[in-house]
């Protein structure tokens, strides 16, 4: 069997042995596992082998990415569906490490890298991945090119060779893969020792990391500061790490992009904005000004939309229009917090429909008004827990301002006679009378 199919796993054999002689006892099984292997150390094919190599001080830079899924990290207990882009120095070990929110695209490889270089303070002769053939894989081959062509300007920029192991075979990238299994230990043994895996927010969850890789970088500081003097200067300012598109804003409010409706405020409708897609948010443009930016947002799997929702950019027209509030597509998504939207299911239950709309919209007017949206998300929570429905006048009449708190401005008007004594030449006798 072993000539016939040398692939052949020593388990496979021992079962076919034991269906052929049943008398066969299980114990026989390590013996034949022996055997089997002193037969292939003798008759075995051959097998690759590992070429170590010298690795010279700004020679090497590699980049990939590593799926942090079994963490089970959570944001605002909400499990964060991330990976882990890692840059190292085949030489000193210098690390770098960047959370990203969605799959292992150029724009993450850009932005990392990019980091990563400018946190260095300079950058190598040769650059490694293997992104452009794990992440680009499923796209056409006039896309494909497109990415490479760019990946191959990035390092262009940075006067960086450009290099990719073969598909599929990771230990071409060994110099990275194995800091890779122990960057994931560290951050597992953090997790462990803080106790808890949930964070307030993203980028205390990237503070976290990045205190991580410091510490390991710390180890190799003296490797690091020697590799430095053999690293190239970067160039005058960072290239493109993001990905550009048009999109028009529709009588919705917002604009879809890649499955995913974003609402911006309605003077937009109408408009046509330039978009910077990065991999954890939105850059918006008219002409050359920049706008605002989004949080990113990402369409779940099967086909569905997503949405991306800020309730302050149509609570205005939800105001003249309480009841679009019932049936809104967005609805979930609109509300800024969990204790709004669990208020709106109690008011659904205990009053009529067109009265919960407006009781509602007029409970996000007023957090949107007197900024007071965190303070009365817990007005409600307390409300809820006592089963009782929000009063809107007492809220009003809490979350108002103190007069008595706000400052007495008084403004010094100068006289236009001043102006005319300027403009009339006789500046030293104004300044005089100023002083």
């Amino acid at each position: 069997m072993l000539m016939a199919a040398p692939a052949l796993r020593a388990v496979a054999i021992f079962e076919e042995m034991q269906r052929r002689h049943p008398d066969l006892s299980a114990g026989a099984r390590r013996t034949l596992e022996r055997r089997i292997r002193s037969w292939r150390a003798v008759h075995g094919a051959d097998q690759e082998v590992i070429f170590r190599q010298i690795q010279e001080p700004g020679r090497m830079g590699l980049s990939d990415f590593t799926d942090m899924a079994d963490l089970r990290v959570t944001v605002a207990g909400i499990q964060l569906d991330h990976r882990l882009y890692n840059f190292r120095l085949a030489y000193s070990g210098f690390e770098h490490a960047r959370v990203i929110l969605g799959g292992e695209s150029y724009v993450a490889l850009a932005e990392g890298l990019q980091n990563a270089l400018w946190a260095l303070g300079g950058a190598p002769l040769e650059h490694r991945s293997d992104s452009l053939s794990a992440a680009f894989r499923n796209l056409d081959h006039d896309t494909r090119e497109d990415l490479t062509r760019r990946y191959d300007a990035l390092c262009l920029h940075y006067g960086m060779q450009p290099a990719r192991n073969n598909r599929g075979v990771a230990h071409e990238n060994g110099a990275i893969e194995s800091a890779h299994g122990h960057l994931r230990k560290a951050i597992e043994d953090a997790l462990l020792m803080r106790g808890i895996r949930n964070f307030d927010n993203l980028p205390s969850y990237r503070r976290f990391i990045d205190e991580i890789v410091s510490r390991k970088n710390a180890h190799h500081s003296k490797r690091s500061e020697a590799e430095r003097p053999a690293l190239q200067r970067l160039p005058g300012q960072r290239t493109c790490d993001y990905e550009e598109t048009l999109v028009t804003v529709t009588s919705s409010g917002g604009f879809t992009l890649r499955k995913v409706f974003y609402t911006v405020p309605s003077r937009l409708i109408g408009h046509r904005l330039r978009v910077r897609l990065h991999d954890d948010r939105l850059d918006l443009f008219v002409g050359a000004t920049l706008l605002m930016t989004l949080t990113r947002g990402r369409a779940p799997t099967g086909g569905k939309h997503a949405h991306v929702v800020d309730y302050r950019h149509v609570i205005h027209a939800l105001r003249r229009k309480p009841m679009a509030l019932l049936n809104l597509v967005y609805r979930n998504q609109l509300f800024p917090r969990d204790a709004y939207r669990l208020t709106f299911d109690r008011l659904l239950e205990k009053l009529p429909e067109r009265s919960a709309c407006r009781l509602m919209v007029d409970l996000l007017v007023l957090a949107h008004e007197r900024g007071c949206e965190a303070e009365l998300a817990t007005v409600l929570m307390a409300d809820l827990s006592a089963a009782q429905l929000p009063d809107l006048a007492t809220l009003r009449k809490h979350f108002a301002p103190d007069p008595a708190a706000l400052p007495e401005v008084v403004v010094h008007l100068t006289p236009l006679i001043a102006y005319e004594a300027l403009l009339g030449g006789n500046i030293a006798q104004v300044g005089g009378e100023a002083a």
